[in-house]
């Protein structure tokens, strides 16, 4: 491996204000997702500066106004070398109420060794560090054998489908590097998927015909949906308790694979009976299970639920998974990240940390969900590493630790100049 230069992390220390004032950039524009579709002017500042480095860029939509940029820098050593993908995404959280906020939401604020602004945590820190890694190897005539891939993505927020489409569209490497914040740790995930369980029955009644049901001692078969959904949730409750006592996973806590009931619509009028109900509801599982395979589990227990029930048995359950955004289709999947500690870029990413840092790195797996699945799905190597704590993320005076940002800096730049000149 190629030591640390001690020039290199001289001259990032002393470059500070060049890397806040690109993060303070990218603050400036008002990514909020939701509403989203508002991605297009800072797409277009990322694609400007990776060409300005001698990158190779193209961007596409995603959705209208929403478009991912790929930048490319082909090595000098062709396929021979090992090539990467920088990955992060420029969509951030929404910000509620902004009276809530003691500093300015979309001017980043540099005070007591920390930046404030929407974002500087949850992630654009990690994508203006990458930025001026890039300028820095560019100014610096360093050789990268590799190829070297920065993907600035879009949807993240609300479970878009930014990074899949990179992944559609072909763009692949020998590994690739989430920069989401993990405070600096090497992190796998767990996965997350959500989905709709819908109970519509076959006839509607009306109120009056309540007392003529089967429930009240009458012949009528018809229920309400809303009745029957409580059903469904106990059912759902009885699997989610099984799930934490039969199924475990390093790295998470016994219980940490759940399905929670997020929101329940039903009904049409206070003159009927309830004659459908939609339940939404959010799973999470473990890095080891497949959201098919989970999916799957759900509606086989479900199917016992319903079987027990006479009026279920006639109004079967209908199920909807997933999709490809919170905002057009009321759906997300995020795959879990199954991560090989042992993998020859993860050892190498684990020896950059403590060449910078002094001390070894935490490998582990992440509390949240990231885009970082979709690699594992696409055959990719993959990990989460990045600057930023997880409770600055969506938080009200959202704030990274400027030197926190400068280590992260200086260890991405490491990284980059060994794995890129790596042979295969």
């Amino acid at each position: 491996m190629i030591r640390l230069k001690s020039e290199f992390s001289r001259l990032i220390d002393t470059r500070e204000e060049e890397l806040l004032q690109i993060l303070a950039d990218l603050v400036r524009f008002p990514t909020v997702s939701p509403p989203a579709r508002n991605t297009g002017e800072v797409q277009q500042y990322i694609q400007a500066f990776l060409e300005k480095e001698n990158f190779e860029t193209t961007s596409w939509d995603v959705f209208p106004g929403d478009p991912n940029v790929v930048g490319m820098k082909k090595g000098t050593g062709g396929s021979l070398y090992n090539s990467l993908i920088i990955n992060g995404h420029i969509d951030v959280a929404e910000v509620g109420d902004e009276a809530e906020w003691t500093v300015s939401v979309f001017e980043m604020t540099n005070e007591n060794g920390f930046a404030y602004g929407r974002g500087t945590s949850d992630m654009k820190g990690a994508i203006a560090a990458t930025l001026f890694v890039v300028r820095l190897l560019n100014e610096l005539n360093i050789e990268l054998k590799g190829d070297l891939q920065i993907q600035t993505v879009i949807g993240e927020e609300a479970g878009e489908a930014g990074t899949l489409s990179c992944t559609e569209k072909g763009y692949s490497a020998d590994f690739a590097l989430v920069i989401d914040g993990s405070d600096r740790e090497i992190h796998g995930q767990g996965g997350v998927i959500t989905g709709w369980i819908t109970i519509k029955s076959k006839e509607v009644f009306h109120d009056a015909m309540r007392m003529n049901m089967l429930h009240a001692g009458g012949t009528v078969k018809g229920a309400s949906a809303i009745e029957k959904m409580m059903k469904v949730i106990a059912g759902l409750q009885d699997l989610e308790r099984h799930w934490a006592v039969t199924k475990q996973y390093p790295g998470f806590v016994p219980g940490t694979n759940t399905i929670n009931p997020a929101v329940i619509e039903g009904g049409r009028h206070a003159a009927f009976v309830a004659d459908e109900c939609r339940l939404w509801i959010t799973v999470h599982f473990y890095p080891d299970e497949t959201y098919q395979s989970v999916t799957d589990e759900i509606e086989e227990h479900l199917k016992h639920v319903a079987m027990a029930d006479p009026w279920l048995r006639e109004n079967p359950l209908q199920f909807c998974w997933g999709g490809k955004s919170m905002i057009e289709e009321r759906g997300e999947i995020f795959p879990a990240l199954k991560m090989d500690a042992d993998h020859l870029a993860v050892q190498l990413l684990a020896e950059c940390h403590e060449q910078v840092e002094n001390k070894p790195v935490k490998i582990g797996m992440s509390k949240t969900v990231t885009d970082a699945g979709w690699f594992g799905e696409a055959g990719i190597p993959c990990v989460i590493y990045g600057p930023g704590k997880l409770e600055e993320a969506h938080s009200v005076d959202e704030k990274i630790n400027i030197e926190e940002l400068l280590t992260f800096t200086k260890t991405l730049m490491h990284f980059i100049t060994n794995w890129c000149n790596v042979k295969k």
